[in-house]
């Protein structure tokens, strides 16, 4: 008699997992978009250089505890007069859902034996990313634009 109580009782409760935890939220910008950067060297000087359009990847990882608004992103610029990559800081405003503006800050080394600094401000949809580029490189002042989907 006593097994037969001891067999119900062992057979309550081992079946389960443990609980997890809920998977992390993600955001609609994480991960690599490609596309085009046109850039404008010197706009504003006597001679302005001529348009220079080249291949552009933007990586977005998420910084964890910033309401998915907040990303470390990795460029890699293909453009001829601008072959960098660079790491940056994004932050998207006003909230984590598209359509939402997002502004990209950074430094990198240039080719031309300087510091330059990069910045992009732009719209981002669900899949599509439109702005303007701005920077400086050498001293040389530098404008355009970009254009990117999400892969």
């Amino acid at each position: 008699m006593a097994l037969l109580l001891f067999l119900p009782l062992g057979a309550c409760g081992g079946g389960g997992s443990a609980p997890t935890s809920p998977s992390p939220a993600q955001s609609f910008l994480a991960g690599t978009w490609r596309g085009t950067m046109t850039i404008q060297p010197d706009p504003t000087g006597a001679q302005p250089g001529a348009p220079v359009t080249g291949a552009v990847t933007f990586t977005f990882e998420v910084v964890p505890q910033t309401n998915l608004q907040s990303f470390r992103t990795t460029i890699r610029s293909e453009n001829g007069w601008l072959p960098i990559t660079l790491t940056s800081s994004t932050s998207m405003i006003p909230g984590n859902t598209p359509p939402a503006q997002i502004s990209t800050q950074g430094e990198y080394n240039s080719p031309r034996g300087c510091r330059g600094t990069f910045g992009s401000f732009a719209t981002a949809e669900a899949r599509s990313i439109q702005g303007s580029i701005t920077g400086v490189d050498c001293p040389v002042p530098f404008t355009g634009s970009v254009a990117l989907t999400k892969e």
